[in-house]
This record gives C-alpha cells, sequence and structure tokens, in this order.
C-alpha cells in the first residue's frame, strides 16, 4: 500500500491494521492446568450434563410438591451428597435432603430446614411455598451438546473451573504468539551498564516486557541496537525470521540518524508511519517478511500509549479475541488544555466523590517524556481529535488502565452497561 504523509486518525490506523494483520497458524494441546491464560483454539462442547442430576440447593425436606397442604409428612430416609437415597418418596412422605445431594425419586420441591417443624420422624411444613422451589435441575448450569466455550476465549480460571466440570482434562489452545523487540538509539544504556555521557537507561524494553507479558506472548528481548543503517537492518533480519511480530521503539522520527523507517522501507513494506494522536504521532506499521512490524515512538509515555490502543488491539485480533476496553463518562474535575488536531489520551486520575460518584481529573504534567505520569495516574482522559480545551464540570471519555491490562477485564463486543465499574479507583486526597 502507498505510504502516505497525512496523520492518519486512530480508528482508521486501527481499520488498515486489523486488514494487514497475519494470521498465524498453530495450535497445542495442553494438559487443563498449563492452560491458564492461554486462547481457546476450538470449541468445548459439553458431553454431559452439569449438573448430571436434580439435586438440592440447600439442607432441607425434599417432597411431592402435591404435599405442600399436608398437616404433616413421614420421614422415610436420607439424602446426602454422593449419597442418595435408593427409594421412592410416595405421598404424604418426605426425605431429608443436604445441600447438592441428588433429589430422591417422587420428589421435585424442596423446603430449607428453617421452614419446617420437626418432632421425631414427621415434619411439619411452615408458611407458603411452591412446587420445584430450591431444586437444581440436570443441564441447568450445561446441557448434553451445547457449546459453552468459543474459540478465541482466554481461559481465566472460572474457565478452568468449567471445563474440569465437563471432565475434560486436555484443552487444544491457540500457539502464542511470539513478538521479537528492541530499542533502537545511541543514547540508551542497558541496566548494568555505567551510562556514558548524554546516555539513559532504557525503560522501554521494561515496560514493553510487561505489557506483551500480560498478554501471554513469547516475548524475544533483542536488546539495545546502536543507529547504525547495518546493525539495525541486521536486527530487523533476524526479528523477521523467528517471530509473529517485531516491535521496535524509537528511531521511527524524521531525525538524521532515526534509520528505522528507512530500514523498514528497503526490507519490507511501510503502511503508515504517522497517525493523529498525541502522544505516539510517530508512529510506523507495516510487515517485515512474514511478521507484522510496529515501530514504536522512543519517548516513554508514547511508546506506553501507543503499544495500549494500537498495538495491543492488534495483537488481540492476531490471537483471535476481540475485546475493547472498559471507557466511561464522567465529568471532569477542573480543566485541560488541547488543540484541535489530534485525538489526545491525557493521564488522569479517578476520583470517588464523598456521595459515591465517580469523577476524573487531569494527574498534571502531560509530558510524552514523563514515564511517572503513566505510574501516578489510573486512566487515560480520551479527548477526541476535534475537540478543544475542556472546562470543568464537563464530561470526558475515560479508560481505566484496570481495564487495559488483560483479557479478563475487557469487555465483549458489544459492551454491557457502563454503570459496573469493576475496579478500586484512588480516592480523592
Amino acid at each position: 500500500m502507498k505510504e502516505t504523509n497525512t496523520f492518519l486518525p486512530v480508528d482508521e490506523a486501527l481499520r488498515r491494521i486489523a486488514e494487514q494483520l497475519p494470521n498465524p497458524q498453530g495450535v497445542e494441546q495442553l494438559a487443563l492446568r498449563e492452560c491458564l491464560g492461554r486462547i481457546l483454539a476450538e470449541p468445548i462442547t459439553s458431553a454431559i450434563n452439569v449438573p448430571g442430576h436434580d439435586n438440592s440447593a440447600m439442607d432441607g425436606y425434599a417432597i411431592r410438591g402435591e404435599d405442600l397442604g399436608a398437616e404433616s409428612l413421614s420421614l422415610i430416609g436420607e439424602s446426602f451428597a454422593g449419597h442418595p437415597f435408593e427409594g421412592e418418596c410416595g405421598p404424604g412422605q418426605a426425605v431429608r435432603i443436604m445441600t447438592g445431594a441428588m433429589i430422591p425419586s417422587g420428589c421435585d420441591t424442596v423446603i430449607m430446614q428453617e421452614e419446617v417443624e420437626r418432632e421425631g420422624d414427621s415434619i411439619r411444613i411452615i408458611g407458603e411455598h411452591k412446587t420445584g422451589e430450591n431444586v437444581r435441575l440436570a443441564g441447568e448450569d450445561m446441557a448434553i451438546g451445547e457449546v459453552v466455550l468459543q474459540p478465541g476465549k482466554r481461559l481465566d480460571p472460572a474457565e478452568l473451573g468449567l471445563i474440569a466440570s465437563l471432565g475434560i482434562a486436555e484443552v487444544r489452545v491457540r500457539r502464542r504468539l511470539r513478538v521479537a523487540f528492541f530499542s533502537t538509539g545511541d543514547e540508551l544504556c542497558s541496566l548494568g551498564e555505567v551510562p556514558k555521557e548524554g546516555q539513559i537507561y532504557d525503560s522501554n524494553r521494561y515496560t514493553l516486557y510487561g505489557m506483551l507479558k500480560r498478554l501471554d506472548a513469547e516475548v524475544i528481548d533483542m536488546g539495545v541496537i546502536a543507529d547504525i543503517p547495518e546493525a539495525i537492518e541486521q536486527a530487523f533480519n533476524e526479528a523477521a525470521a523467528m517471530a509473529d511480530v517485531v516491535l521496535t521503539s524509537g528511531g521511527v522520527s524524521v531525525g538524521d540518524a532515526d534509520y528505522v523507517k528507512q530500514t523498514l522501507d528497503k526490507l519490507g513494506r511501510v503502511d503508515f508511519w504517522k497517525i493523529a494522536m498525541k502522544p505516539g504521532k510517530p508512529l510506523a506499521f507495516g510487515r517485515l517478511g512474514n511478521a507484522a512490524f510496529f515501530g514504536l515512538p522512543g519517548n516513554p509515555v508514547s511508546a506506553m500509549a501507543t503499544f495500549y490502543q494500537i498495538v495491543q488491539p492488534s495483537l488481540r485480533h492476531m490471537q483471535g479475541v476481540e475485546t475493547q476496553p472498559l471507557r466511561l463518562r464522567l465529568p471532569l474535575i477542573g480543566g485541560l488544555k488541547k488543540r484541535p488536531g489530534r485525538t489526545d489520551f491525557q493521564r488522569g486520575i479517578l476520583v470517588r466523590e464523598a456521595d459515591g460518584s465517580l469523577k476524573v481529573r487531569g494527574r498534571g504534567h502531560q509530558g510524552s517524556h514523563i514515564l511517572r505520569s503513566m505510574s501516578e495516574a489510573d486512566c487515560f482522559i480520551i479527548l477526541p481529535a476535534e475537540s478543544g480545551n475542556v472546562g470543568e464540570g464537563e464530561l470526558v471519555e475515560v479508560e481505566p488502565f484496570i481495564s487495559l491490562v488483560g483479557e479478563a477485564t475487557g469487555i465483549k463486543k458489544p459492551p454491557p452497561s457502563r454503570a459496573a465499574v469493576f475496579f478500586r479507583p484512588k480516592i480523592k486526597a
């Protein structure tokens, strides 16, 4: 696709990326306990009913619904979980039953023990009741032949338990995406080295490593590559040979020593390299052999913002996972400055007011080099490209960081009501 110098809107960039992404193949069959965090490759279909039989939701007494109006009922036995009553309950009879125990033959109702008066082997029911209460029906959770999990589902603890309840010991999951990444720049110094004059420690590889590991990717850290065209070219070739995705930070601007884009032009294909986003304008996307390529900006906040807004949804798409982060509309405390032209992802702090309502305020200094702002904030405040300054009390779109850090905190499309907020915001001082 022909390169353009136009700043690409964020939504358009995501659409174009989705059209160009490779579709990695390969599945693994793993023991269930090894599948935590992995992406399901095939549907899970129930071969059994769960629960496997009608059972009691309460400790109490199993009876026939027709006997609800009887003066008294005779006890004829007991039913425990794993040790069911083996006879049949007839008219005027009852069976003592425990939670989870199988409903005796002939019974269809359970009266909780707090609503029964017992004297010897006779019981009297107190209060009003209806047929079928406190009974869990066979197949109520999952029925034979039902598809209970679809491909692309991330397997979290609930899913492991659900699969185990079906008696399935091994699961086919997608192989992990392989992501090779490195930083570029003569000004960068790796941990353990002594910085020379004018150098800084490389932080981007550590934030990228953390964000990639949360996506359950297989990460290949290639270190810091010097601003030498031959070295960058060699790194590109090595990365593309072993990974599904090549990810770099730095070197995608227009400086004389920014060689990433020109190397990608030589070895692969550039689709675009500027997006209408702040922080993060100089972001390159293209192909490098069979691998997708993302060139992130060097400034640390820009690298994190572009990863969360552009790279992470793209990697999830490659995994077959379609989610979107939770976004809220909340009143703004104070004002925010903004120039029209680019979608702005400002760092914010959620505030719980005394009446329990949520609001949001800006974190303060929004410089793309201030990595501390990402640590102190707990959300992005997303200001549309066309908007200008935002005033006190205006509603703004807010994306809590916790909704970005893994599939479990994302929401399926279409999203549920935004009234439910499953995070703990920082409390106003």
